[in-house]
């Protein structure tokens, strides 16, 4: 993986991801898409929905300021140390959330959300790994 992406690209990409990801769950809290579609149907009504959803909001605003840091796209300086950490956290999340999606209830969960949760811990681990 590490010859086939370089650190930069999988930063940017999962970046990218996370952005669309981000507009996705606001969506979904504007109740523009239907709730019903993801959470493996298990959201049984609106403020359930809004609970989930902002949570999910907040935690993917959170890793993309974490990956705009490491990518020195902002001004903030946090020792890389612990911004590693803090990505091997959502490796092992994303790792989780795969699993997780392979139960869902909704084919379109399981299809399109198993694989971008698969492809967001692949990037998420070439990020972390240093160059040979």
């Amino acid at each position: 993986m590490i010859k086939l992406i370089t650190q930069r690209q999988a930063l940017n990409s999962l970046i990218v991801l996370l952005a669309t990801m981000l507009l996705f769950h606001t969506l979904l809290f504007l109740q523009i898409i239907p709730y019903a579609i993801v959470w493996a149907g298990k959201i049984h009504s609106l403020p359930e929905m809004e609970i989930f959803e902002g949570i999910s909001m907040g935690v993917n605003g959170f890793l993309i300021l974490v990956l705009l840091i490491k990518a020195n796209y902002v001004g903030i300086h946090i020792q890389g140390k612990i911004l590693n950490a803090i990505i091997w956290f959502f490796v092992f999340l994303f790792g989780l959330n795969t699993i997780g999606n392979l139960f869902a209830k909704s084919k379109f969960e399981f299809y399109v959300f198993t694989t971008l949760t698969f492809i967001s811990a692949l990037l998420s681990l070439r990020i972390v790994i240093k160059n040979e």
